[in-house]
């Protein structure tokens, strides 16, 4: 490249030629004598600037080549990650069918595992001998149970591949074998849990009358069976449509009589379970006069006291106490009020003060002789406590009954003293007037009532008062001898009904 500028710079510059006049042993050379000092040193700027240009050329050409293949190389690089993006989706979705195939061939093969489950529950062959029939029909309903337990979808594909019709059949042809009855009852029980439509079969084929059968054989009936039969009426009863049929029928009285009858060695669970079942059937208004034919009243107010037992107790009565004929069964049992009473000094357990206190507000409202019953327990001081220290719904009930028996006092006051026609009655007369001697009389016998009246209520409220200091204190864990202090008794010796929260 250098030689190639200089060259250019001696054919502009220099003349390579031969003298003809003056001969050298070489070559001679000349400058052109046409050209000045400053054309001579444009031409050598031109040259050099033109070789410049010239390599600037050759460099921007070499630089846009290597820009042309640079695309390409990087069109290959991108291409390449594409390529494999491509052959992972396709591995990826590949994948997903070959799991939706085995999917679907694991649900093929678990239909066909139910249908011959079911197609076992049926008596086909008559030939088959009957133990081996009911051998073989016990072994499929107790995998219908297993399957059952824990599987919605299996319970409502069991259904509608028939298997209900066949369990409550299995309760007719299997009455003196124990161990079918139970896993078929069983294997009913767990098809309608959490799924209505089956619980709605179930009582459709006749379940209920065929379990009633059951009960009512002359024979007796199993411990285990008698539980199996109340599971099932708890898990039915929570469908309402099924309630006035179950209700209807004899099972309340069935499930009253297992209540009597359970003893301290019979499952803790058959109780709940009853008591669950009649709490489920007394939602029914129409199933309250079945209730009440029976001895569950009495049964669920002495029952009051066992932990076990006592909300459940407490929550029928609430369902109860809503009819005429359930307050009037709840009145009739001896010491029922002060029973409910006390349960309201239960701070132990707000749930079972929440529902006595709803049982005895209704019948507070409902019945004046409830009402005396209530004040004689001494329900003024419960009260008290409860709507300063219970529940916020123990409270508003609690103020609601306080209220109650509050309006009723002041009707019997208005009664008997003649004040109800004193205040409404207009005022005659001047007021100059003066009454004779029998209406000043009658004037002051009246005060000197009002005056008793007023001493009685005033003695009310320092019992009241002073019984709560005392619980309060007990609470507190305090010296039983603080109660009652002479300022406690000041305090209460001034206090008048106008303390009171009503």
């Amino acid at each position: 490249m250098a030689n190639f500028h200089r060259n250019n710079v001696e054919n502009v510059v220099l003349g390579h030629h031969r003298s003809k006049s003056t001969s050298v042993a070489g070559g001679h050379f000349r400058l052109w004598h046409s050209l000045s000092t400053t054309s001579f040193r444009r031409l050598v700027f031109n040259a050099v600037s033109c070789g410049a240009s010239s390599r600037y050329a050759e460099r921007s050409d070499t630089s846009s080549e290597r820009h042309h293949h640079q695309p390409k190389q990087q069109h290959r690089h991108k291409t390449k990650p594409n390529n494999a993006k491509s052959e992972k989706l396709s591995d990826l979705l590949n994948l997903a069918e070959v799991e939706a195939d085995a999917e679907t061939k694991k649900k093929e093969d678990k239909l066909e595992e139910l249908k011959s489950l079911v197609k076992e529950l049926h008596k086909e062959d008559e030939e088959e001998k009957e133990e081996e029939s009911m051998t073989r029909r016990r072994e499929a309903a107790s995998k219908v149970r297993l399957l059952a337990k824990e599987d919605l979808e299996v319970r409502g594909t069991l259904a509608m591949l028939g298997a209900i019709p066949p369990l409550a059949a299995m309760l007719d042809e299997s009455k003196n074998d124990v161990d079918s009855l139970v896993a078929s009852l069983y294997a009913l029980l767990n098809l309608g849990i959490g799924n209505d439509a089956n619980k709605a079969a179930i009582v459709k084929v006749g379940s209920v009358e065929k379990m009633l059968k059951l009960i009512e054989s002359p024979d007796g009936l199993d411990s285990s069976v008698s539980e199996a039969i109340v599971a099932n009426f708890l898990g039915l009863s929570a469908l309402d449509s099924n309630k006035p049929i179950i209700g209807s029928s004899a099972s309340i009285s069935f499930l009253v009589r297992t209540l009597q009858s359970l003893d301290d060695k019979s499952s803790p669970q058959a109780k709940q379970d009853a008591l669950r079942a009649l709490y489920n059937l007394s939602i029914y208004p129409a199933n309250v006069a079945f209730v009440l034919e029976t001895a569950l009243v009495l049964f669920l107010v002495n029952s009051i006291g066992d932990m076990e037992v006592t909300e459940r107790a407490l929550a029928i009565l609430s369902n109860l106490v809503s009819t005429r004929e359930g307050r009037k069964a709840i009145s009739a049992v001896q010491d029922s009020i002060p029973i409910l009473v006390d349960v309201l000094n239960w701070t132990d357990s707000p749930e079972c003060q929440e529902k006595a206190s709803y049982i005895l507000m209704v019948m507070a409202h409902r019945s004046y002789g409830d009402k005396q019953a209530m004040i004689e327990a001494g329900i003024a001081s419960s009260l008290l406590e409860l709507s300063l220290l219970g529940t916020t719904l123990a409270q508003k009930r609690a103020s609601r009954i306080l209220e109650i028996l509050r309006v009723d006092k002041g009707k019997q006051i208005s009664g008997s003293y003649g004040l109800g026609a004193a205040v409404s009655a207009p005022i005659s007369g001047s007021s100059s007037a003066k009454p004779d001697d029998g209406g000043r009389e009658c004037f002051d016998e009246e005060e000197d009532m009002m005056s008793e009246e007023k001493k009685a209520v005033k003695q009310l409220v320092q019992q009241s008062l002073q019984n709560n200091m005392r619980k309060i204190v007990k609470r507190a864990n305090l010296p039983h001898d603080i109660v009652p202090s002479d300022h406690f008794k000041s305090l209460t010796s001034s206090s008048t009904s106008k303390s009171l929260p009503f």
